[in-house]
């Protein structure tokens, strides 16, 4: 469950808002709009690293199946090439 509060709140009671952040996410709403969130650090590293575990493991994935299919590293440098004037 996340907190919400408004812009307004945010500002004038900040040291609170950081405090209920150590419990749970905080969505802070201007005029009637999700614009931002407050977390614990532990809670942005914990959501950063699974970001970088799961991007490892796509890249993993598509290089294998690159591979499966045939591009060696020389095909992906001739396609990446610029040509030049």
């Amino acid at each position: 469950m996340m907190q919400f509060v408004s812009a307004t709140e945010a500002k004038q009671t900040l040291a609170t808002v950081i405090d209920k952040a150590q419990l749970e996410p905080v969505v802070i709403r201007q005029q009637d709009r999700d614009v931002a969130v407050i977390m614990s650090i532990e809670d942005y590293q914990r959501l950063t690293q699974a970001n970088i575990q799961e991007f490892q493991q796509f890249r993993e994935n598509m290089g294998r199946k690159a591979q499966e299919r045939g591009l060696t590293e020389d095909k992906l440098n001739e396609l990446l090439a610029i040509d030049e004037p």
